[in-house]
Order: C-alpha cells, then sequence, then structure tokens
C-alpha cells in the first residue's frame, strides 16, 4: 500500500468512526469467502456495514473519535462492523456470531462508551426503532379500540337480553 492509499484508507475510517453510532470489533479469521459474503449482505439488509481494515491505520483513524475506546481490541485479523442504528450492526453481528463460530465479537463503541462482549449483546438484545415506533402506534390505538368496544358492549348486551326474552315468550 503507498503512502497516499494509507491517507485515503485513514480519511476513509475517520470519517466511519466518527459518523457512525455503534462500531462492533469481532475477529473472523477461519470464516469463507462465502460467510463473509453473507456476513455482508445482512449487515446491508439491517441497513449497517462491515468493513476489514489494516489495524494500524485503524488506530490512527481512531484518534480524537467518539469510538477511540476500541483501539485496544485492534489485534490480529479484525472486522469492524459499524451502523448509524445503535441495534442493528450488533444485532446482525450477534446472530451471525450464533450460526458461526469462527466469528467472535471482542467488543465495542457506541458513542463515547466502550462496550464488552456482553454489553453488545445487550445492545442487540434490544428492540429496534422500527419495533420501537410499532409499539408507541399500538399504544396509541389501544384506548381509542377499547373505548368503541366499551360503548358497543352496552348495547349488544341489551339485544341480547331482548332477544332471550322475545325467544322465551315465543317458546311459552
Amino acid at each position: 500500500m503507498d503512502r497516499a492509499a494509507k491517507q485515503e484508507s485513514i480519511a476513509e475510517l475517520s470519517g466511519v468512526f466518527k459518523t457512525s453510532n455503534v462500531v462492533v470489533v469481532a475477529h473472523y479469521s477461519g470464516l469463507t469467502v462465502a460467510q463473509m459474503q453473507t456476513l455482508r449482505q445482512q449487515m446491508k439488509q439491517a441497513g449497517a456495514k462491515v468493513k476489514v481494515a489494516k489495524n494500524r491505520l485503524a488506530k490512527i483513524a481512531l484518534k480524537d473519535t467518539d469510538a477511540a475506546s476500541i483501539a485496544p481490541l485492534l489485534k490480529g485479523p479484525t472486522v469492524l462492523a459499524y451502523s448509524g442504528d445503535p441495534i442493528a450492526a450488533p444485532k446482525v453481528a450477534i446472530d451471525f456470531a450464533k450460526a458461526n463460530e469462527q466469528f467472535v465479537i471482542l467488543g465495542g463503541s457506541m458513542g463515547k462508551t466502550a462496550l464488552d462482549p456482553n454489553g453488545v449483546k445487550a445492545l442487540a438484545s434490544l428492540p429496534s426503532l422500527d419495533e420501537l415506533r410499532g409499539k408507541i402506534v399500538g399504544l396509541l390505538v389501544a384506548p381509542a379500540t377499547k373505548i368503541a368496544q366499551l360503548s358497543n358492549a352496552p348495547a349488544a348486551k341489551v339485544a341480547r337480553v331482548v332477544q332471550a326474552y322475545a325467544s322465551k315468550g315465543a317458546a311459552a
């Protein structure tokens, strides 16, 4: 890699670290090319990205960023998974690690907060932004539905009582 390419790579990584809300670091040694492509596709579908970068260049790019706490994790064959959504990258990384033993999550960062592997798992277990929006809409709609059911219930009960008296009178 020549000097200009290194500078370009450092600038690109620095931009990634500054704009991403979450970065997950994992070891990927032993994964096949097909498995890495599967990981990339799953990340892309979730709105996240995966990058394999030279550790030395990544450490240089980490300086003066919120994700600087992940620098000690950059040893050996590491892959960086990152996303703007704080849930997307950890969720896909944890699911992929469950399916592939060679993919080992080392930790990560969310803003200035350093995450250990358990922190990444905890982040992955949270509902996504879309799921939270759905729950809020459900909570807002539920009272209106219950009010409609309650207002219709007395009329239905009266109709059943009248029907019961009518059928009782017809049977007599």
